[in-house]
This record gives C-alpha cells, structure tokens and sequence, in this order.
C-alpha cells in the first residue's frame, strides 16, 4: 500500500532524526526552554548551552527563583536577551498561577510572556502529544514547496496546511510530536533554504515544486533590507595587576544598542561625519595606548564595528574590576565577548 506523506516523513525522521539534547526528554519544561532558545538561533549554537542553562535551572521553579543576572549569565552568547527576560518572568507566572508546572491548556500557555502561537503549538503536541500544528521558517519553506507558494503567509495558508496535516496525520494513527517534528527536521536538513537535497527528501513524490522542477522559486527570496552602521569607541581598559574594567548598564538604559542589563566594556557611539569620542569622555581617568583594534558584529538591522582601543587607568574610574576568566563567565553579551578577544590580542601585542 502507497505511503501518505505524513507516513513516509515519520518513517523517515524515525530513521534520521538528530539526536538533539531537548529530545531525549521532551518534559514541557524543557520543550519550552528549547524552543525559546531556538528562537532566530542555530541549533549548534543551542546544544551546549541548553544542557548547561537545564543543569543550572532544572525547573521552572529553579528558574523562578534565580536572581536574573544569573539567567542572563546562563544565556549568555545565545543573543536576544529579551527571550531570556520573558522566559524568566514566565516562569514567575508559572510558579505563581500553576504550581510550578507548565500548563497544557493552550489559552494558559499563550498568557504567558514570550509564548505565541507557533511556542505553545510545539510544547501542546511534543510534550503533550496535542493535535496541535506549528509554522517555523522551516515549515513554511516545506509546504510553500509541496503547495507552490511563492509568498507564504503564516497567518493564512501555511496555517491552514499545518492544520490540515496534523489533523490527517492523527487519523493514520500518527502522533503529532512525531508529525511536527520531521517537518522541522525535514526543512533544517534536507528542504534547505539553498541547494535542497531532493533526491533524499522522503515526500518528493508529493511536492508540487519539484514535480514542475521549480524547487528553487518557492517560496520567494525577500527583500534584504540594507543594515544600518552603527560605530562605537570600546575601551579595554587595565588595571596594573591585567584585569579589565567592566561596566553594567541598568534594565531599561537604552543609550547604546547593545542590550541591557549585562557587564559590558566602556564604549560610546559616534556618527560617520564626527571624530570619535575622546578617552576622558567615557568616565575617569583614563589613557589610551596604541592603536585601536577594529571589531565587526551585526545586531538585528545593524551592522556595528566597534574600535577597541587599549587604554589604562591613571585615577579613580566608574566599574568593576575582572580577570578575563571572571569576564568571559559574566552575563555579558556577543558583542562584548568579540571585544574582549580584542582586548587580549590588544594586551599580547
């Protein structure tokens, strides 16, 4: 008997699936995490941190109860901090309205902060095996190519099919962990953004676009939006015994792009058609030594080089003190820890 598409990419994942850490124990607490963390970030970048911030914070309530610096700190190089304040606040909720425990009631879930619907869809169906459906970026990739969409429109179509899918997939007797978690798998590893590997995508038979061989077209590239620039004077800043001055600004201080809230280095922002800021500018008594080290990093629509210039200290200054090893531990963000590398090629030189 022909295999529907639903079986065939079951069969497949069950085959081919990634041994990833959130699924050898697919807890609603740790779904949730997971997804949070895969919010606009690699899966390789999520592995390690996802073991460590679970074996820091093993419960909701252990999350609940952590000071937010120390969750910062555990999210650290993960970016987006805003998911790690949201999923910090959640937990409160959870704590405070449900005992601890993650509610499997969809309405409960989207009450809370940083849950929408594509978060309470996969913790519903892959840790309560809900007939719930979910659209990601991969997702959507998938059926815009099985149905030829050239714009999908997560709110409309590709929604309509997800549902569609899962409601099929559970009358075969099909479970809707397994129904949307190979659709995740499928489009991260075969149905890829560029140079799809066809040949092995197990519901071939039922895509639209590779039958018309217009794989390519679907679903349409968008338009790059042009980053804006954004330039920063960062310090690294010495003390005689080589540790570096480090400072934290409050929740809320929206004076620099860089997130809030974490340890950073000193740094102010200059435009293209002005000199940059003076050393003495960013607080204290402070030198510069040598030349400044030239550092690049996107942010969200920006694209930010930051000029790491040595400097030493010659009286009182703002901060605290860190040893590299206490600085690269601290809640501090990408950005930050790429200047630090900075600093130490700096303080070799």
């Amino acid at each position: 008997m022909k295999q529907t598409p639903q079986q065939a990419l079951c069969h497949w994942f069950e085959r081919n699936a990634r041994d990833l850490p959130w699924r050898r124990r697919p807890t609603p607490y740790r779904v949730w995490v997971s997804e949070i963390m895969l919010q606009q970030t690699r899966v390789e970048a999520v592995r390690d941190k996802f073991v460590a911030f679970l074996r820091r914070f093993p419960t909701a309530r252990a999350l609940a109860e952590a000071p937010i610096e120390q969750v910062l700190q555990a999210w650290s190089g993960l970016g987006y901090y805003r998911r790690a304040r949201m999923l910090h606040t959640a937990s409160r909720q959870v704590v405070a309205r449900h005992s601890g425990r993650v509610p499997r009631d969809r309405a409960a879930l989207l009450a809370l902060p940083g849950i929408g619907r594509y978060t309470a869809g996969a913790v519903l169906s892959i840790a309560f095996n809900q007939m719930e459906p979910i659209v990601d970026g991969n997702i959507e990739r998938v059926f815009a190519r099985m149905h030829r969409i050239a714009v999908p429109k997560r709110g409309t179509k590709v929604w309509t099919l997800a549902e569609q899918w899962v409601r099929d997939g559970g009358q075969q007797g099909l479970a809707p962990a397994d129904l949307n978690q190979s659709l995740m798998e499928l489009g991260a590893t075969v149905c890829t953004p560029r140079n799809p590997r066809c040949g092995d995508c197990p519901c071939a038979a039922s895509c639209a676009a590779f039958k018309a061989g217009s794989v390519s077209h679907y679903p349409a590239p968008a338009r790059r939006k042009k980053k804006q620039r954004l330039r920063y004077l960062v310090l690294a800043v010495r003390d005689g015994a080589g540790r570096v001055l480090m400072r934290r600004r409050n929740e809320g201080d929206n004076t620099s792009v860089l997130p809030a809230g974490l340890w950073e280095l000193p740094h102010a922002a200059w435009a293209d058609d002005q000199p940059p800021p003076t050393v003495s500018a960013l607080g204290g008594r402070i030198e510069a030594v040598g030349q400044p080290v030239t550092v690049r990093h996107s942010i969200m629509e920006f694209d930010v080089q930051l000029a790491v210039q040595a400097a030493v200290v010659v009286g009182s200054v703002r901060g605290r003190w860190f040893t590299e090893r206490a600085a690269e531990n601290a809640a501090i963000a990408s950005a930050t820890r790429k200047a630090l590398a900075a600093c130490r090629r700096l303080s070799a030189g």
